[in-house]
């Protein structure tokens, strides 16, 4: 999100929220990262600063070979649109989720009905398993091999998006609404890519983490808006068009990357869209999985707006109105 988008989020993610600095080099674009309640940045007045030292994102050596089951493997688990999937209930039926789910994904005869049950529960799985952490070994022991990376990846990802929000006491003033279709929105990613050089899967992921593919409609706490989360200032800087136009906000979204320092330090520029090394490892890591994998973007196409409040996590299903 060009400002402050993203921590009231993760509510749309997880909504994080920074703010831009108007017409000066990109300073703080928001993001709203949709599963934690972003908490707004302060507004950069000044070009951005160089952001710390980066954390390796590789995954750690494998685990030990997964011990041989001594019972049944747990029932493929199946997921709503307006319902949350119960919770596994322990490491072994998580593990069989993240199979599940992965598999599915990663499928090229999945048909849409199971892609969009793979998504919902490869999401949830994963917010599990980072409010889970004495699982996390025992779920790593349990997966194939060429899926223990993709689970360390995810689960850190999301972990370092809930460190940058904090439960509400209140749901947000939002309409959540059903997202263009992937394809479409595929083609804006890449007609931005054509233009300024922005890897498309930098931009799905920030679409990701600012409004779930845009399905978060509302203004942030900052004043952010759009489904790529744009202050007003920035808007006037970089954008063209309508700020609510997904096209037209994915474009602007490239243009004030590139003028932020992508392709050839994407580290910058993100760290110029929001001032936060968790957000740029978070986008650095779905980027990365959907540039490993392009078939992963089916996946995330179908995660859910979730918002974090006092008394617990809650599913925004399309069809939620907060402004009613």
């Amino acid at each position: 999100m060009v400002s402050a988008v993203v921590r009231s989020g993760l509510a749309l993610a997880l909504v994080l929220l920074t703010g831009c600095a108007g017409q000066q080099p990109p300073s703080s674009a928001g993001a709203t990262v949709v599963d934690p309640v972003a908490v707004p940045a302060s507004p950069a007045a000044s070009p951005p600063a160089q952001p710390p030292a980066a954390s390796p994102l590789s995954p750690p050596s494998s685990p030990p070979p997964a011990p041989v089951p001594t019972s049944a493997p747990p029932v493929p688990a199946s997921t709503t649109a307006q319902e949350p999937p119960a919770p596994a209930g322990s490491s072994a039926a998580l593990a069989a989720r993240v199979v599940q789910s992965e598999r599915a994904i990663r499928g090229d005869d999945t048909d849409d009905a199971t892609l969009a049950n793979a998504g919902r529960l490869q999401q949830a799985a994963y917010r599990e398993l980072a409010a889970r952490p004495q699982w996390r070994q025992a779920v790593l022991d349990a997966v194939p091999a060429d899926l223990r990376g993709v689970v360390v990846t995810h689960t850190d990802a999301i972990g370092d998006l809930l460190k940058l929000t904090r439960p509400q006491s209140k749901l947000p003033a939002w309409r959540i609404v059903a997202p263009p279709p992937p394809a479409e929105l595929l083609g804006y990613y890449r007609e931005a890519e054509q233009e300024f050089g922005v890897e498309w899967e930098y931009l799905a992921a920030i679409h990701l983490s600012e409004t779930r593919m845009g399905r978060i409609r509302g203004t942030s706490p900052a004043g952010a808006r759009g489904p790529m989360q744009f202050m007003p200032g920035t808007w006037a800087a970089y954008g063209r068009g309508d700020i609510d136009d997904p096209r037209d906000a994915v474009m602007a979204a490239g243009r004030y990357l590139r003028a932020s320092g992508a392709p050839g330090d994407m580290r910058q520029a993100l760290f110029a869209y929001n001032r936060s090394e968790a957000y740029v490892r978070a986008i650095t890591v779905h980027a990365e999985q959907m540039r490993a994998d392009p078939r992963t973007y089916r996946g995330y196409w179908h995660w859910q707006v979730y918002y974090r409040t006092v008394d617990g996590d809650r599913l925004l299903p399309v069809g939620y109105d907060g402004t009613a």
